[in-house]
């Protein structure tokens, strides 16, 4: 073959895999959107509920109305004709299920499917009495066949004049699915759901909560498709490091879940949702207010609030390099000719670099490699002296450093004799893949586990003169993982970054002056801004698109800030690149200075040099692009104030 038969042939398969990609992403969406088809069933109730009652929880009042078959409505005292929440009339708004999910897992990505195996979907209303300040519900579900049934309760209980604690619960432990439908108006829009990318309004969307990798281009064609073929790691829409089970709405109505299980928000259906949840009961909130700030102060006040960031990080860019003492050194003087405001230099590669089949990545040996930063009390005084920090790197994986050219202490050797790390079904430590290495996970159940990871951070990290750090990753634990405090990893799961959260936390306080320290996270759920003291997005990729590029950082924020993560911003310029012989998507020019500008208004002005740094366009890279950097830091300072 001949090399323009060759180029011909080259192009054909190329041409083939994008038709491929598209129809099999196309056909993976379509299973997300519809399927796993929503429970739907009758409601009926006793003789004795025929007349329409009304009962007081503190400041709410719940309405029983038998008309067109049966619902009941949630309204606040203060404003009858606002209504809160509601269910549909003469349909069931609780079910069950007996189900098994199929789980599959690649490199922090999981796809779930579930297979019903039978179903109570059928309600019958038996009493709705007040007990102890709350109203209770009481019943039974049958299957479609009235072959079998469970009884169960529906409990409302007023936390407070916004809030309402809602409880569904059964009688048996033969369930592992809840289920519970209420009302939607045909164009009202939903919002919220943690850190959504793609869409904003997720109204007319099955949307999944799950911890996840969010995958190389969630949904961009062809790239998602070679990306899941060749390492599962495409994801898609939905696919989020910090999603969250809370939503508020364009009619003022807001709900969310008190859980860590698998639930699914199912949006599909233009006049009711349904919550599906992968547990055997259900307790959730519904909020009340009129505006969003209302709400969203209602739900934080509920799920923890996020601390004032100190004011260094406010005063000047968060500069992320590579390199060594050395290339700091020289990046620095560039950055002073042009009079640029620099809050901190962000170094992650302060444990050494690693060469990995997607670029530079780091080594997960948690201690300083004073080979790759020598004279490093040298370069933090010096920085010191300008009123510049030094901010590092961590994350709870360990790896095995015995191939690095030198280090002080094996943490995976420590770690794997003292069993501290999370294990296999079948014994011996889970090794969770990256790129072309895998690394395993400290287990924060064990709590001899978890002191010693603090003791990491205070031993390496702060003694080392950070200031803060990058606390990376938190959203890989494997369904199946075996914890040493026997809790399941399918619920743990969700769990994982909120506890992980707390432990940096911890560290941080137990010095002193935890208010003086910020730590990073992109992994989250719904109460780890009580933990965090700061977000980013996680690693968008280096492109304009509103899949995985510029403009998914901004829904990101907007979505993820109405759900509580006050404080978050974006890689300046995104870090996935993708360099191979036959595609390239890197950093140009033109991409960075739109993202120094988006960022110059976001909480925090931050650089990555991205996986792929030599690829990528950075900010020293002309002295243009310093200028441009200089002038959006000197915008983002100005504001400081506010």
């Amino acid at each position: 073959m001949n090399k323009r038969a060759r180029l011909r042939w080259l192009i054909a398969v190329l041409i083939a895999t994008a038709a491929a990609g598209g129809a099999c992403w196309a056909i993976r969406s379509l299973l997300v959107r519809h399927g796993e088809r929503p429970i739907r069933g009758s409601l009926t109730f006793a003789r004795e509920l025929d007349a329409e009652q009304t009962f007081t929880v503190d400041e709410f009042a719940v309405l029983w109305d038998p008309a067109r078959g049966g619902s009941l409505s949630l309204t606040a005292i203060a404003q009858p004709d606002k209504m809160l929440w509601s269910t549909l009339p003469g349909r069931s708004f609780a079910a069950a299920a007996r189900a098994q999910e199929h789980v599959r897992e690649r490199r922090g990505m999981f796809t779930i499917r579930d297979r019903r195996l039978s179903t109570y979907s059928h309600q019958h209303i038996v009493s709705i009495q007040p007990a102890d300040g709350a109203i209770v519900v009481r019943g039974f579900l049958r299957t479609p066949a009235a072959d079998d049934e469970v009884g169960f309760t529906f409990t409302l209980d007023a936390h407070g004049p916004d809030r309402l604690r809602f409880s569904l619960e059964f009688n048996t432990s033969a369930v592992n699915r809840t289920y519970l439908t209420y009302a939607s108006e045909r164009d009202e829009a939903f919002f919220g759901f943690g850190a959504q990318f793609t869409h904003m309004n997720l109204k007319g969307r099955r949307v999944p909560v799950f911890v996840s990798e969010q995958g190389i281009g969630r949904g961009r064609q062809p790239l998602t498709f070679i990306m899941n073929l060749l390492a599962g790691a495409g994801g898609d829409w939905h696919t989020s490091y910090a999603p969250v089970p809370h939503y508020l709405t364009s009619a003022m109505r807001s709900v969310f879940l008190e859980t860590h299980a698998y639930s699914v928000f199912d949006l599909r259906d233009e006049s009711s949702v349904q919550v599906s949840l992968f547990d055997a009961s259900m307790q959730g909130n519904i909020l009340s207010g009129n505006t969003p700030v209302e709400l969203i102060a209602a739900y934080t006040e509920a799920v923890g609030r996020m601390r004032p960031l100190p004011d260094w990080i406010l005063e000047g860019a968060v500069v992320g390099l590579q390199g060594g003492t050395r290339n700091v050194r020289r990046v620095w003087q560039l950055l002073r000719e042009h009079d640029t405001p620099v809050a901190a230099f962000w170094l992650q590669d302060w444990v050494g670099q690693r060469k990995t089949i997607v670029g530079k990545q780091l080594w997960w040996n948690w201690e300083l490699d004073r080979a790759h930063y020598p004279g490093w009390e040298d370069l933090l005084t010096d920085l010191s002296d300008q009123n510049i920090r030094v901010m590092t790197y961590v994350n709870p994986f360990i790896i095995d450093p015995s191939e690095k050219p030198s280090y002080e202490r094996n943490l995976f050797e420590e770690a794997l004799g003292n069993g501290y790390l999370i294990q296999r079904p079948e014994g011996g430590p889970y090794l969770v893949k990256n790129t072309d290495f895998s690394a395993a996970m400290v287990d924060l159940t064990n709590p001899d586990a978890y002191n010693w990871m603090k003791s990491i951070l205070h031993e390496q990290v702060i003694t080392a003169g950070a200031s803060g750090w990058m606390a990376d990753f938190g959203e890989a634990l494997p369904y199946d993982a075996v914890l040493h405090s026997g809790e399941s990893a399918a619920t743990y799961h969700n769990r994982y970054p909120e506890v992980w959260a707390r432990l940096n936390r911890e560290v941080i306080e137990e010095t002193g002056s935890g208010d003086d320290f910020v730590f990073f996270m992109r992994s989250g759920y719904r109460e780890s801004p009580r933990y965090s003291t700061l977000f980013w997005l996680g690693d968008q990729m280096t492109t304009w698109d509103e899949y995985d590029g510029i403009k998914s950082a901004v829904t990101g924020l907007l979505t993820s800030g109405i759900s509580g993560y006050a404080f978050n911003h974006s890689d300046i310029g995104g870090y996935t690149a993708v360099v191979t012989p036959l595609i390239t998507l890197a950093r140009n020019r033109e991409l960075l200075k739109r993202w120094m500008e988006l960022n110059a208004f976001s909480v925090v002005f931050r650089t990555h040099e991205g996986v792929a740094p030599d690829a990528n366009h950075q900010i020293y890279s002309d002295d243009a692009t310093l200028a441009h950097f200089s002038l959006c830091a000197n915008i983002y300072t100005a504001w400081g104030d506010y």
